[in-house]
């Protein structure tokens, strides 16, 4: 399935070639194989279901994050991805609607060839998209770079990520485009920062699109076909 992502009021904002793999594991409630450019994510959720007594919450649900690298060994790095995750997911749910339980994220690290935070967030959005819970608003990670020439550059590559002098990843939500989460690494002015800011929420309105699309093509496969792991939903962009 075709999408296009690069339109013509985009034509000046290019993203790497996006995939998405929608309920890859029918075990859990919700899961999605993304792949942008060569970074590739794997996400299941599970939930809502029976919370720990130490992490029980009578107004709304617990949201926890497990993020599991390539490696398989935790660094500190993956334990602020897992932070910076959660927070973004749940700002993003409806965790009032379940309270006294959890809502469980599993994050798998496939590969990494650059905007590997922004990956997560998108493939984060669409496996709790499949689960059906209820949410304010959609997410999207977009990541940029600043390359030694000054030159800003959408949705780079490992290699271009390797020789940056600065890395921004902003998530956005789906109603006002509002910037929800920031992280940064290097040296930048503010006016750098704020070019960032434009171009990256153009970008995610082609991500939001690529969203669109994906459950569109979902539902009507659904209603269709029987969905297991033998005929899963593929997407491309």
């Amino acid at each position: 399935m075709e999408i296009d992502t690069n339109p013509t009021e985009y034509s000046d904002v290019l993203l790497r070639p996006m995939n998405c793999r929608l309920n890859p594991h029918t075990r859990s409630d919700g899961s999605a194989m993304l792949t942008q450019g060569d970074t590739a994510v794997t996400v299941t959720v599970s939930g809502p279901m029976e919370v720990k007594l130490h992490n029980l919450q009578i107004d709304k649900a617990h949201v926890e994050v497990y993020y599991r690298s390539k490696s398989g060994l935790p660094s500190i790095a993956d334990k602020l991805r897992e932070k910076i995750i959660r927070d973004t997911c749940e700002s993003a749910l409806l965790t009032v609607l379940y309270p006294r339980s959890s809502i469980f994220l599993q994050i798998h690290e496939m590969e990494n060839a650059g905007g590997l935070l922004a990956c997560a967030v998108n493939a984060s959005c669409l496996a709790l998209l499949n689960s059906g819970l209820s949410m304010k608003s959609l997410l999207a990670g977009v990541h940029c770079a600043i390359n030694s020439d000054n030159e800003l550059v959408l949705d780079p590559d490992q290699l271009v990520c390797e020789h940056a002098v600065a890395s921004l990843t902003f998530v956005f939500e789906s109603i006002n485009r509002n910037v929800v989460a920031v992280y940064t690494t290097g040296r930048f002015t503010i006016g750098q920062y704020n070019d960032a800011v434009i171009k990256c929420r153009h970008a995610s309105d082609i991500i939001f699109k690529f969203y669109r699309e994906i459950i569109q093509k979902f539902a009507t496969h659904a209603t269709n076909t029987k969905i297991d792991s033998e005929n899963p939903i593929i997407c491309q962009a």
